[in-house]
């Protein structure tokens, strides 16, 4: 074979690869960073393989059967917080932060669907240890975290853009909460923690409080997406979400979903309510502060007097 063949048909298969990459383009953008800062006496380098594995792990998985273009990949950033290593046996405890966002239509404004602490993180860690997917079976308890919080950022961006269009993510996760409780491993157990990943699927996937998931639609389909439009009709819809979170709040005042929200929209809502009028601030004040008494400052940046 002349070095012009071979050369020829390098270039074809890397012309295949980059092809069948798009094709079967993988769903998240995301940026990990696992600091360390509070860990002494351990060789640092173990940290930055675990923020490079995690990386790769969930940015090459594919996650769907949907297809995403580059500029469609859901952005969200994961920040793992390590509290103690014991470099003798690779346990790791920590604290992860979950953020995820999505565009508004016509615009080049990310809105934050997702900013989640999960304080309970622990799992067995040691350098060169190889991170595997596999939707069958649980292959350790830090692929089952990830794999859990990949599922729920596609289940809530789907369901941003259509009516209960992340349930197929949620069942997902749902199985990985089902593999995980049999392990035995902390932060999945039912009623252990009213914030562990137990009760996170709980807070979307229950009846009582699964009218989130409604809320997480008209929000920012039929509201943000509209503004482009029409502002006023577009924060009209919103304002008549909180009547549904109040309905959320009724049925289970301590769900996670409700603190999820918050910390999510709380200073977008100040935003979006700079210019409406007295009449629609007071309405939105009134209600989410029977929800979230204890959020005085930004509630009552939401009902200052409007702009001008």
């Amino acid at each position: 074979m002349t070095l012009k063949r071979i050369f020829t048909l390098c270039l074809m298969t890397i012309f295949l690869a980059a092809a069948h990459a798009e094709e079967e383009g993988t769903e998240l953008n995301c940026t990990v960073e696992v600091n360390s800062s509070k860990i002494q006496n351990v060789n640092k380098e173990i940290f930055n393989t675990l923020q490079q594995s995690i990386t790769e792990y969930l940015n090459d998985t594919k996650w769907t059967d949907a297809q995403f273009a580059v500029n469609e990949k859901i952005v969200c950033k994961l920040l793992l917080v390590v509290n103690k290593y014991d470099q003798s046996t690779g346990k790791l405890e920590g604290e992860l932060t979950i953020q995820s966002q999505r565009p508004v239509y016509n615009s080049s404004y990310l809105t934050t669907l997702i900013n989640f602490k999960d304080t309970k993180v622990v799992f067995d860690y040691q350098e060169g240890d190889q991170l595997v997917f596999n939707e069958q079976d649980m292959e350790s308890n830090l692929t089952a975290i990830l794999n859990f919080y990949a599922y729920l950022i596609i289940a809530m961006d789907f369901d941003s853009f259509a009516l209960n269009g992340g349930d197929p993510y949620y069942e997902k996760a749902a199985n990985v909460v089902r593999m995980a409780q049999s392990s035995g491993e902390s932060g999945w157990k039912a009623f252990e923690d009213p914030k562990n990943r137990s009760a996170v699927l709980s807070a979307f996937t229950d009846k009582s409080t699964s009218p989130i998931r409604e809320i997480t639609y008209n929000y920012h389909r039929q509201g943000l997406d509209q503004m482009v439009v029409s502002v006023d009709k577009g924060r009209q819809t919103i304002t008549k979400q909180f009547e549904l979170l109040k309905n959320v709040y009724d049925a289970q005042p301590m769900s996670v979903c409700l603190s999820m929200f918050k910390d999510a929209k709380f200073d977008e809502l100040v935003n979006i309510y700079s210019k409406a009028n007295q009449n629609e601030k007071d309405e939105v004040y009134e209600i989410l502060n029977g929800i979230y008494p204890a959020e005085q400052e930004r509630l009552n940046k939401i009902k200052a007097e409007p702009e001008r």
